[in-house]
């Protein structure tokens, strides 16, 4: 790989413009999250309009259980990506090349604990979750296969982590075109050409996923700087295991906690009956458009607060703080509204249904036009965990969105029964997180860097 692109392809983030550096930064995450969701609503689209319903609601009550599971390790690249960028911000190679090598061994061994964990565990914690006779063993099957692509899916995220904290945010983009476009094409193979319905779906998101795991891998082993992969150095070194953990394991248990929530309140809509669940997973597809959009700044929050955390430049971290917490506003209001008034229309996509539509439409009322919310959660969380205060975000994350939300569910919820009731502990718990986190970053700014202010 010619050595003048890879370093186009970098980011130093304690100089110059922050505004342009974050949007430089936040567009590519932004475009590769979008296009991941667009690969994800193939499989949806694909089992909605060719298999039917049932199918529809099988692929769709997986999405909570399966993050409750892989969601402590992913977390844990949120550890990658902090600790190499403040090693990156403070010039130390040899800890940066350490980070390196231990986050890619970790992510092999996670991947296949993982993958074992999910394929025996899939149809008891499915039961748990009151998940209809009607639609498990699509369910199970559905999920089992999804958990073959745990390694490969562990491998691409820790390899991304490391790629963002070099600011290099477009190559994750690039292998998400080529496996995606792989991942569609597959899917329609299978499942309209095979007739093999939802196994074929699962099929063509694990063989996509190990085609990005191996293109990143590939891309790391030919890195020219500190950052280079090299295969016979990995391994876990315990010095670098801790600066990982110690920033990624709250991340990890705080997405652990939040999809226990998320399992409950998926427990509840599978109460409403099968229409709901088709409904609240196609509108869920939708509102994760939103969603995803706005996570590009919580990366960005990560990256930028790390490295400039790390350079000992205070100033830029509040300035990227408050860059950061605009955008994601911005962006979440335009694209909650575009949702919204195309709403049906989007729907439609998923499914023609008219219940299935109208179930959807009150999903994205009361979750996907508030979405913003989450988002200024977001940058919040990325800040504090960027300058290495993560179990402050999780502590704050787990009172404001999930327990929150529990309590809702047991008060409010079990009073009303409805399904707008349960949709309003999203917005909610956003707000009250966002608050507590902003409060929480102003204190300890307060006491770490006002030092430095003139």
């Amino acid at each position: 790989m010619d050595q003048a692109l890879q370093k186009n392809n970098k980011m130093d983030m304690t100089t110059g413009p922050l505004l342009k550096k974050i949007l430089t930064f936040a567009l590519p995450v932004m475009a590769t999250g979008v296009l991941q969701l667009l690969y994800n609503a193939a499989d949806t689209v694909v089992v909605g309009r060719f298999v039917g319903d049932t199918a529809l609601a099988a692929v769709g009550s997986t999405g909570s259980l399966t993050f409750l599971l892989v969601g402590l390790f992913i977390g844990l690249s949120v550890g990658t990506n902090a600790a190499l960028s403040q090693a990156l911000g403070g010039g130390r190679k040899e800890i940066a090349s350490g980070i390196v090598h231990t986050s890619i061994a970790l992510s092999v061994l996670l991947g296949l604990a993982v993958f074992v964990a999910g394929f025996l565990l899939a149809r008891p914690l499915l039961s748990l979750m009151s998940v209809p006779a009607n639609v498990i063993d699509l369910s199970t099957l559905y999920m089992k296969i999804i958990f073959v692509g745990m390694p490969a899916q562990m491998v691409y995220n820790y390899g991304a982590a490391v790629l963002r904290a070099q600011g290099d945010t477009r190559h994750p983009l690039y292998f998400l075109v080529i496996s995606g476009l792989v991942n569609v094409t597959l899917n329609v193979f299978f499942v309209v050409v095979c007739g093999i319905g939802v196994a074929g779906v699962g099929l063509a998101t694990i063989l996509s996923q190990y085609l990005s795991a191996a293109l990143v891998i590939v891309l790391l082993c030919r890195d020219t700087g500190c950052c280079r992969l090299e295969l016979r150095k990995l391994r876990i070194e315990r010095a670098r295991l801790v600066s990982i953990v110690s920033i990624g394991i709250p991340a990890g248990l705080q997405s652990v906690v939040f999809s226990l929530s998320n399992v409950l309140i998926q427990s509840s809509i599978n109460s409403f009956g099968d229409t709901v669940m088709a409904g609240n997973t196609a509108a869920s597809n939708i509102d994760g458009f939103i969603y995803i959009a706005m996570n590009a700044f919580y990366h960005a929050a990560i990256s930028f607060a790390g490295q400039n955390y790390g350079a000992r430049e205070f100033g830029r971290v509040k300035t990227v703080c408050r860059h950061c917490l605009v955008l994601v506003t911005v962006v979440g209001i335009l694209i909650s509204a575009i949702c919204f008034l195309f709403g049906r229309d989007l729907l439609w996509v998923y499914t023609d249904s008219p219940a299935v539509i109208d179930a959807g439409m009150i999903r994205l009322i009361y979750v996907g036009l508030p979405y913003f919310f989450c988002g200024t959660m977001e940058v919040m969380s990325g800040m504090l965990r960027g300058i290495g205060y993560s179990v402050t975000s999780m502590i704050v994350s787990l009172l404001g969105a999930c327990v929150f939300r529990v309590i809702w569910i047991y008060t409010v919820f079990a009073s009303f029964h409805s399904i707008e009731w349960l949709y309003l502990s999203y917005p909610i718990s956003w707000l009250i997180t966002t608050a507590a986190s902003y409060l929480c970053y102003k204190i300890i700014y307060a006491r770490q860097c006002s030092f430095v202010l003139k």
